[in-house]
């Protein structure tokens, strides 16, 4: 029996149309994949003795974690809500908004915030439920920002915010 783990606190609901469009977009194509894993399996399961069966333990394995998948879109899908307005004020840092900081060391960084389910650190997404995106919503340009996080305490000035699809 495996040690008990408080459930995880519910991320928020909030999504780009973009985003949800990509969601959409895997729940078809994993659908479309499990078709052809249950094939597959179908047939490695009529090859005889299964507790053997490297082909057939790789496809139940797939096959799981394909279903996982499926299930937790199926859960999470009809519970957010799509986010595609700009704010009545523009210079203020809301949801969806591509940021531009400038760090201690005068390093530009440029943020997009975004829902939980589409953050990409490699674009420069991160989650609303960052600290550092917690840290900034609300503010304006020129504001200056600390976050604390696990590196560390650290300080950002707040040089440009864009609604935007790219900075």
């Amino acid at each position: 029996m495996g040690r008990y783990r408080p459930p995880q606190p519910r991320s928020s609901p909030y999504i780009t149309r973009a985003g949800y469009e990509a969601l959409q977009a895997e729940s078809k194509a994993l659908w479309i994949r499990r078709r052809d894993v249950t094939k597959a399996l179908a047939a490695a399961a009529a090859e005889g003795d299964r507790s053997e069966n490297a082909e057939y333990i790789y496809r139940k394995k797939e096959l799981r974690e394909i279903d996982r998948r499926i299930r937790y879109l199926q859960k999470r899908m009809p519970d957010l809500k799509i986010v595609d307005t700009v704010p009545a004020n523009p210079e203020q840092i809301f949801f969806g908004a591509w940021i531009t900081l400038e760090d201690e060391d005068g390093i530009e960084l440029v943020y997009r915030i975004v829902g939980p389910d589409e953050l990409d650190a490699d674009k420069g997404w991160i989650s609303m439920d960052a600290p550092l995106a917690k840290a900034l919503l609300k503010r304006f340009v020129d504001d200056e920002v600390q976050v604390r996080s696990p590196g560390g305490e650290r300080t950002y000035i707040i040089i440009e915010v864009s609604y935007s699809d790219a900075p």
